[in-house]
């Protein structure tokens, strides 16, 4: 045996060939250009340490964050036809749709599940825009008429977080449809007497701000989050006039009243489960009772919007 050749001669080749680096391994900030570690800005709930930026976050990483324990169960979604224009551009709409599922291991923009926050059962419902924009098409639409059903069938409030570039163009009429579809689901959850409350992330635009995005019974956006129909820019080259400073941010639509609150990443799950135990009149210092399950003889009536507490 040739110990030069088997032992050291690979040993010294490994050490002196170029190491492949992870391209994800650091994260650079949009606003201030600096560099974070993946780890630690995963551990912070995607949301850059030193500026505060929020960075988009993944379907399931936000479930799992907002979930007590991370635990929840995920609802079963009706399938739909996949390509029913038989769609193509620059390339196959099946052929986006394979890419799409690969890269964010989802079927669709869409996610749904049910568990507890602060031990307050809920449904929640999460867009997700690496999933081809998180755009609106026939899957989305069933997914939010799903999880509209589903708040229904087992009595407990509606949480959607919207993030969209707007409708799915692939699919054309079929895809515009969904907007009264999931119109109509939202009033199913508010005439059952429960809670909607809808979170706004980066970006929520197009077709889903025209429609379910924006009947929520509570507004909360997150910081810095983009939100409207047509974008700032198509909306400079119309009027041909510049723009306000932070015009369609979260904070602007605040202070003009398109909104109710602007919260952090890190505040969201309290927030909610303290307005969701106002709303549907838990004690929200005692143990909260399952909504599906009221005391014997006991009626719960959630207040709806409008209603004094």
């Amino acid at each position: 045996m040739n110990w030069i050749t088997n032992y050291v001669r690979p040993k010294l080749s490994s050490l002196l060939a170029p190491r492949e680096v992870p391209e994800n391994l650091w994260i650079k900030c949009p606003e201030t250009g600096e560099m974070v570690f993946h780890k630690d800005l995963e551990a912070n709930q995607w949301v850059i340490p030193a500026s505060g930026f929020h960075m988009r976050i993944g379907a399931k990483d936000r479930l799992a964050s907002f979930f007590d324990g991370g635990e929840y169960e995920t609802i079963e979604l009706p399938k739909v036809p996949v390509d029913p224009l038989k769609f193509r551009d620059e390339r196959r709409y099946v052929d986006r749709l394979k890419d799409s599922r690969s890269k964010t291991n989802l079927e669709d923009a869409v996610l749904v599940g049910t568990g507890s926050i602060e031990s307050l059962p809920i449904v929640a419902a999460v867009q997700d825009f690496s999933f081809m924009g998180g755009s609106l098409g026939m899957a989305a639409g069933e997914a939010i008429v799903t999880a509209a059903e589903t708040a229904v069938a087992r009595h407990r409030p509606l949480v959607l977080f919207a993030g969209s570039g707007g409708a799915r163009m692939q699919e054309g009429i079929l895809s515009l449809m969904q907007m009264p579809r999931t119109t109509i689901a939202v009033q199913m959850v508010k005439e059952a007497g429960l809670p909607y409350i809808v979170v706004l992330t980066n970006p929520t635009t197009g077709g889903v701000t025209a429609s379910y995005a924006m009947l929520g019974d509570v507004h909360i956006a997150e910081p810095g989050a983009l939100i409207g129909f047509a974008g700032p820019r198509v909306i400079e080259q119309t009027i041909r006039e510049k723009l306000p400073e932070g015009f369609q941010r979260s904070e602007y639509l605040m202070e003009h009243g398109m909104v109710d609150m602007v919260v952090h990443r890190h505040e969201l799950k309290k927030k909610i489960a303290t307005l969701l135990k106002i709303l549907t009149r838990s004690d929200v210092g005692a143990a909260v009772l399952p909504l599906g399950e009221p005391p014997v003889g006991e009626v719960v009536t959630p207040v709806t919007t409008g209603e004094a507490a």
